[in-house]
């Protein structure tokens, strides 16, 4: 089993022998394959493996977006195997960050108002959530930059505003996907750090979905998913 030393009382992410399935005309295509995973809380987790390995599949069920066909999810100790659709939507909004591989920023929202847009279905109140938007590009390094547009930005700074984003509702588990694919070596060093900082500061779990084991350094754990199964690998030295 690959897990940490937290037991799943208190473990940011649970997966117990989850599987699933997507059938294809007569057949099944089994995507993701009884896997078991521990995350905890403050825990950086990359995920390495080749396309059609299973990797997004499987984020995607620790994320809420698929339910899985069997097996247990518990996400900051609640048990979401079984939510609606409606159900895990509520749940993604208040509980989960994503940080996609195309950024995936509102074009003519500026980066602080792309922070905002998170909170619209949540209760904070408009100033309070301004201020924290505020606070999140502050630490990002984006004070100077709250009032620009996505197009104003360099792919560094989009990464970092979409970062903000995804921390933005003080989530448990934040997903990232391929965060330094369109980014240079100097960039993805610089993007990876800084997930790692505010991964660690925050005390959220992170998994990292790549193809790149070089950033595996920035990470607790890597584990390797072939053929929807996973397998350990060695310790990375986190920064």
């Amino acid at each position: 089993m690959n897990s940490p030393s937290a037991s799943s009382s208190t473990a940011s992410l649970v997966l117990e022998g989850v599987r699933k399935v997507f059938p294809t005309g007569d057949t099944e295509v089994v995507a993701v394959d009884d896997v078991h995973l521990e995350i905890a809380p403050g825990e950086i987790v990359a995920l390495v493996g080749p396309s059609g390995s299973g990797k997004t599949t499987l984020c995607s069920i620790a994320g809420g977006i698929l339910t899985p066909t069997s097996g247990r999810v518990v996400v900051a100790g609640t048990d979401i195997s079984s939510f609606s659709a409606k159900e895990l939507t509520g749940f993604r909004q208040q509980r989960i960050g994503f940080v996609f591989q195309s950024v995936n920023l509102v074009p003519f929202l500026t980066a602080r108002e792309n922070l905002l847009i998170v909170d619209e279905l949540g209760s904070r109140r408009r100033a309070d959530a301004r201020r924290r938007a505020d606070q999140l590009l502050d630490e990002l390094g984006l004070a100077d930059r709250a009032g620009n547009l996505p197009s104003q930005l360099s792919g560094g700074q989009r990464q970092r505003v979409a970062i903000g984003r995804a921390l933005m509702n003080q989530p448990g588990l934040v997903l990232f996907d391929e965060p330094t694919s369109a980014l240079d070596t100097k960039l993805g060093d610089q993007v990876m750090q800084l997930i790692h900082t505010e991964m660690k500061a925050r005390s959220t779990a992170a998994i990292v979905d790549t193809h790149d084991e070089r950033i595996t350094r920035y990470a607790d754990r890597t584990v390797h998913m072939s053929d929807g199964r996973l397998g350990s690998m060695p310790l990375a030295a986190a920064h």
